[in-house]
C-alpha cells in the first residue's frame, strides 16, 4: 500500500505540488496481484521519470488473463529467460510502498501479515516491466513482476524465505537507469534489507484469502 501523493511526490518532484492530508490526491492505493499498479521509471526520450500503470503480472504465454509469473528472484534476474532481457534493456522500474503483507508458506489457509516500517519511512520495491502483444489481447499491455531477495530475521519468523527487494535511495537511478552502470552494479543495488525498524502484525480474519490465482486474484505477495 502506498498513497498516490507518494508516488507523485517522488516521481516528478519539481513539477506537481504537493498534495493536503485527507484530499483525493492523498488517498491510499491498495496493491494486488493482477491490478494495476503505479509504476515509476525513466523515460529515456525524454529523460525524465514517469509513472505508468502496469498489471502487476506477466502474461502466460497460453493465456494472457492468467498472471505467470509474478515474481522475479534477483539471484537468476539476469540469467532466467522471462526477466534477462527486460534487466538488461532497462526495462526497471519502482513501486513504492508504506507497508507489506507476507503469509507463512505453511499448509492451510493464508494467513497474511502486514509489515509496516517507521512512519516516515517510504519502501522502493524493486519491479521489472516489459509490453506484452499476445494474438488475443485487444490492446498491448505494460506487465511487471515483483523482484524478490531473501527475506530479513523479522520476516523469516512467519515463516517464508523470500521478500520484496526494496532499493535504497542511494540505488534509485542507478536502478531506474538515470545514472550509467555496469549490469553487475544494477544487480548489486538488489539486497535484503537487514536490521530495518519495522513492525509485523497478523491481520485480522475476516475472510479467509486462498493465493493469488487468475480466477481469484485478491491474495497478496
Amino acid at each position: 500500500m502506498a498513497t498516490w501523493a507518494q508516488v507523485v511526490a517522488f516521481s516528478q518532484p519539481l513539477v506537481l505540488p504537493a498534495a493536503t492530508e485527507g484530499s483525493e490526491e492523498d488517498r491510499s492505493l491498495t496493491y494486488r496481484v493482477m491490478s494495476s499498479l503505479p509504476v515509476i521509471l525513466w523515460d529515456i526520450v525524454e529523460q525524465r521519470r514517469r509513472v505508468v500503470p502496469m498489471r502487476w503480472g506477466f502474461p502466460h504465454p497460453q493465456d494472457w488473463r492468467r498472471p505467470q509469473p509474478i515474481h522475479a528472484r534477483a539471484e537468476t534476474i539476469d540469467t532466467t529467460k522471462a526477466f534477462a532481457q527486460a534487466f538488461a534493456d532497462g526495462q526497471r522500474g519502482i513501486v513504492l510502498m508504506k507497508n507489506f503483507n507476507e503469509a507463512p508458506d505453511v499448509e492451510g489457509p493464508t494467513i497474511q501479515h502486514t509489515i509496516t516500517p517507521d512512519v516516515d519511512e517510504v519502501l522502493a520495491a524493486a519491479f521489472l516491466w516489459r509490453r506484452f502483444q499476445q494474438h488475443d489481447m485487444p490492446a498491448p499491455m505494460f506487465a511487471c513482476v515483483l523482484v524478490t531477495v531473501p527475506t530479513n530475521p523479522l520476516i523469516a519468523t512467519l515463516p517464508t524465505d523470500r521478500m520484496p527487494a526494496f532499493l535504497a535511495p542511494q540505488d534509485w537511478e542507478i536502478w531506474l537507469g538515470e545514472k550509467p552502470a555496469s549490469l553487475e552494479q544494477i544487480k548489486a543495488c538488489l539486497k535484503t534489507v537487514e536490521g530495518a525498524r519495522w513492525t509485523m502484525a497478523k491481520e485480522e480474519a475476516r475472510t479467509k484469502r486462498a493465493k493469488p490465482t487468475a480466477s481469484d486474484p485478491t491474495g497478496l505477495f
